[in-house]
C-alpha cells in the first residue's frame, strides 16, 4: 500500500533531505529546501518507463528481434545528420543552450519546415508572438498546431487526442503538473514532467523534442537524472555578438557522438553552413604574417580554421597571454616547447591568439598551425595560403600523430590546398592529387618546411 511522507528537496541540485536545513550539502547553496509530499511504498514508482502491460521473462541474447525503423526526416540537413539521419520514432531529445542562443528559433523552424502534422506547445511565448516569429521565418506549415499551455496533464490529453508526427515542449522549466506542489521550474516539477513525457513518447512512438535552458555555470537547468532518461543531449553553443551557432551532440543512442552541426543566424532564421572550411577562412589575396591554416576534426567533421598570431613588445614589462577560441594553458606550454625547442626568444614579447570565426578549437592538431602563427608574427614572415598544418605538439617538440588524417587531408584537397605538413610518425596516409605531404619528425623539420620559401 502506498505511503505518503513530507521530505525536503533541494532546487537546485535535487538533493533530500528529512528536515529544512538552510545550506545544501551538496551544492552550498542556501534557502533552496521546498517541501514536498513523497509517496512511497508499492505503486509508488513515478519513473517508470515503459508500463508494465505484460509479465516478462528473460530470453537468449541471440533470440531477441531486431526493430526496424524509419527515421523522421526534419527537412533541416544538419539537424538531421547529427541525430544519425533523422529522428527516431518514439525518441527523447533535449535541446538545450544559453537564452536568446536560438533554440526556440530553431524548434519553430524544425515545425514549419515540414509538411508533417507537429503539436507545438509553448510555454513562454504566446500564440501572436510565435505568429510574428513565424512570419519574419518566411516559413508556414498547415499541419503546425500550436498550444499555448503550461499544465502537463492538458498538453498530455492534446497528445493523445491529436497524435501528431512530432512533439515540441518550449521549455521543459515551464511546465507543471499539479501532482507536485513546487513551482515551475524546480527539480522535482522538471524531473516528473519530464519522466511523464518520456512514458507517452515511448508508449505512442511520437518523438518530443524538450527545450531546456542552462545554468550560470553552463550546465542544463534541472536534475541530472533528466539528461539520463533522455535519448538524445544536444548543446546549442554560440556568442550571441557573433552570427555562428554549433549544434553539438552530447548524448545520442541512435547516432554518432560527438557530432556537430553548423547555422549562422541571419534575418530569415538559422541558416545551415553545409561547408564550414570556407566559411572559417575567409583571408584576402594579400600575404600577411601572423596567418595559418590548422586541419582539424571537431566530432567527425574534418575543418580548416584559420588561426592569428600577433607577437609584439611588452609594454608594460610583464608579457601578456591571450587567447580566443584557444586553450591559455596550452597556449602558454607550446610558448615554452617552442622557446626551449625552436631557440625562439618571445619570453619578453606580449603574445596574442585568435581563431577566426568565433569557434573553439579542442582538437590539439591545431598546436602546430598555432605555433606556426606565432613564429610567422615573431619572424615577420608569411605562410603561403595554400599550406595547411596538422600536427600535435609534444613537451619534447616532435610531431604526434593525429587521428582520421585521411578525412583531414580530403578536406584540405577539396578546398584547395597544395601543401600540408603532418607528423612523420603516420604509417600508411593515401595520396591525394595536388596535395604535397610533407612529414616531419620534430619541431624543427616542420618550421624549416613551412618556411623554406621565405
Amino acid at each position: 500500500m502506498s505511503k505518503q511522507k513530507t521530505v525536503y528537496v533541494c532546487q537546485e541540485c535535487g538533493t533530500e533531505s528529512p528536515k529544512w536545513i538552510g545550506r545544501c550539502p551538496s551544492c552550498n547553496n542556501w534557502n533552496t529546501y521546498v517541501e514536498e509530499i513523497k509517496v512511497t511504498g508499492q505503486g509508488s514508482s513515478r519513473l517508470s518507463i515503459i508500463p508494465d502491460k505484460s509479465v516478462s521473462k528473460p530470453i537468449p541474447f541471440d533470440q531477441v528481434e531486431t526493430i526496424n525503423f524509419s527515421r523522421i526526416s526534419t527537412e533541416i540537413k544538419e539537424f538531421d545528420r547529427i541525430l544519425g539521419g533523422g529522428i527516431v520514432p518514439g525518441s527523447f531529445i533535449l535541446l538545450g543552450g544559453e537564452p536568446g542562443i536560438g533554440k526556440s528559433t530553431l524548434a519553430l523552424q524544425l515545425a514549419l519546415a515540414t509538411e508533417k502534422k507537429i503539436l507545438y506547445v509553448s510555454g513562454e511565448e504566446s500564440t501572436g508572438q510565435l505568429k510574428l516569429r513565424a512570419e519574419r521565418l518566411n516559413k508556414s506549415n498547415p499541419n503546425c498546431l500550436v498550444y499555448n499551455e503550461t499544465n502537463l496533464e492538458e498538453i498530455i490529453n492534446q497528445i493523445k487526442n491529436q497524435v501528431p508526427v512530432i512533439v515540441v515542449v518550449d521549455s521543459i522549466q515551464t511546465v507543471y503538473t499539479s501532482m507536485i506542489e513546487s513551482a515551475p521550474g524546480s527539480v522535482s516539477q522538471v524531473r516528473e514532467c519530464a519522466s511523464r513525457l518520456l512514458m507517452i513518447s515511448k508508449d505512442m512512438s511520437i518523438p518530443i523534442i524538450i527545450i531546456g535552458h542552462i545554468t550560470k555555470d553552463g550546465t542544463l537547468a534541472g536534475p541530472k537524472v533528466l539528461e539520463h532518461i533522455v535519448d538524445t543531449v544536444i548543446q546549442f553553443e554560440g556568442d550571441q555578438h557573433l552570427d555562428l551557432r554549433i549544434l553539438r551532440t552530447l548524448k545520442n543512442r541512435f547516432g554518432p557522438v560527438p557530432e556537430l552541426a553548423i547555422f549562422e543566424m541571419g534575418q530569415e532564421g538559422l541558416v545551415e553552413i553545409l561547408n564550414p572550411s570556407a566559411y572559417f577562412i575567409q583571408s584576402g589575396e594579400q600575404n600577411l604574417s601572423g596567418v595559418a591554416i590548422a586541419c582539424t576534426v571537431d566530432g567527425y567533421r574534418p575543418m580548416l580554421i584559420e588561426s592569428q598570431a600577433l607577437v609584439s613588445n611588452a609594454v608594460y614589462g610583464t608579457p601578456q597571454r591571450s587567447a580566443t577560441g584557444f586553450d591559455i594553458r596550452r597556449l602558454n606550454m607550446l610558448l615554452a616547447v617552442l622557446e626551449k625547442k625552436a631557440g625562439l626568444n618571445i619570453s619578453n614579447k606580449d603574445v596574442f591568439l585568435n581563431i577566426a570565426g568565433g569557434i573553439k578549437i579542442q582538437d590539439t592538431a591545431a598546436d602546430l598551425a598555432v605555433m606556426a602563427a606565432i613564429v610567422s608574427s615573431r619572424t615577420d614572415q608569411a605562410i603561403d595560403q595554400k599550406t595547411c598544418c596538422c600536427a600535435e605538439i609534444s613537451l619534447t617538440g616532435e610531431l604526434r600523430p593525429v587521428i582520421r588524417i585521411e578525412q583531414r587531408m580530403a578536406e584540405a584537397a577539396k578546398i584547395g590546398f597544395n601543401k600540408m605538413v603532418i607528423s612523420a610518425y603516420h604509417k600508411k596516409i593515401p595520396a591525394f592529387d595536388g596535395l604535397e605531404i610533407k612529414k616531419a619528425g620534430n619541431l624543427n623539420e616542420a618550421l624549416k618546411f613551412i618556411f623554406r620559401n621565405q
